[in-house]
């Protein structure tokens, strides 16, 4: 399979899926001329002109309506935010209409939309560009929350995204546009990821650590470096946040008897806190230690390097969280 960086694609989804359905639309900031903030969307106006690759304005609050009036009325619109901070201009269209016309219309109304862009930290860009704001999704019945950690993984969950008939809120982590993967390509046929379906990224016997997004791979050198004392970890990547795949968590933790949960975002009501109730509602009879959550600070995001570099989860923590569950402390 060919080897593609996680921006690529992305882009090949999008071209793939709007060359089968011409239903599809994308439409968010500097998608078009620009070819995109962070240049998933490059090419995509000269191939599918204005009409469907249309330049927004920076009223985010706006085109996200307008996208969820079109999914209404039979279209498939993406909608790019620049950046995830700036969904939060828009909350209200995801999470009063897009998460509930369907319910609220007695199921007259499918919106079939998807919410994409860039979330969690970049590189020094402060506190209201680098928060990961998927426990708010996730929090809401209605949406669809998607994650992925790879190229591959990103490929696959964006095309079936598109075809779902439910909003999704796909978020794409900041930092790994430029990562790579083996990706299949048009040639090799259909390509989709269900959504719902965790990936074991790694195979352990010791610990298992779930992460998601840009964690899985800071978890991927931790898991290199206990290796050299002997700890096997075993990495499992939900890749959609709701729905969760619990048993394929459980599965591994059951197995393991040790849960290390590792998120970039906020302690205080974080993902990874529902991730830790179901373990230990799930494998309480197997836990040979307490579950642990590795997570940002408690603070808004500094702007010096190595301020921001503290605040955020690193390999020294989750090798320091892993020898604590295996008490080796």
């Amino acid at each position: 399979m060919p080897v593609i960086s996680y921006r690529e694609a992305l882009n090949q989804a999008m071209r793939e899926e709007m060359d089968r359905d011409a239903n599809i639309f994308v439409m968010g900031e500097e998608v078009g001329h620009y070819n995109g903030a962070y240049k998933v969307t490059q090419g995509m106006l000269q191939r599918f002109s204005e009409r469907r690759i249309i330049d927004a304005p920076i009223a985010e609050m706006g085109f996200a309506g307008i996208g969820i009036g079109a999914a209404m009325v039979g279209l498939r619109p993406i909608i790019e935010f620049m950046t995830f901070n700036f969904s939060l201009v828009a909350i209200d269209q995801i999470v009063n209409n897009a998460a509930k016309i369907f319910q609220m219309s007695g199921g007259q109304y499918h919106v079939p939309i998807v919410f994409r862009g860039p979330g969690g930290p970049a590189v020094q860009v402060s506190s209201q560009h680098s928060q990961s704001l998927e426990s708010f999704y996730a929090h809401v019945p209605g949406l669809k929350v998607v994650m992925p950690s790879t190229a591959y993984d990103a490929k696959g969950l964006l095309k079936t995204a598109i075809r779902d008939d439910n909003p999704v809120v796909f978020i794409e982590g900041e930092t790994l546009y430029n990562s790579t993967w083996e990706v299949p390509d048009a040639e090799a046929g259909e390509f989709l990821i269900p959504i719902g379906k965790a990936d074991i990224k790694r195979v352990g016997t010791h610990v298992t650590l779930i992460a998601w997004s840009k964690m899985v791979w800071i978890c991927m050198d931790a898991a290199k470096v206990l290796a050299e004392e002997g700890i096997e970890c075993e990495i499992v990547d939900p890749r959609t946040l709701r729905p969760l795949d619990v048993e394929t968590l459980a599965t591994s933790v059951n197995k393991t008897g040790r849960c290390v949960i590792v998120e970039v975002g906020w302690p205080v009501a974080g993902f990874g806190a529902e991730v830790a109730y179901q373990m230990q509602k799930h494998c309480m009879d197997a836990l040979d230690a307490p579950i642990e959550r590795v997570t940002s600070e408690d603070v808004p995001m500094p702007y010096a390097k190595n301020l921001e570099d503290e605040v955020q989860p690193q390999v020294k923590d989750v090798v320091a969280a892993v020898h604590h569950v295996l008490y080796l402390d």
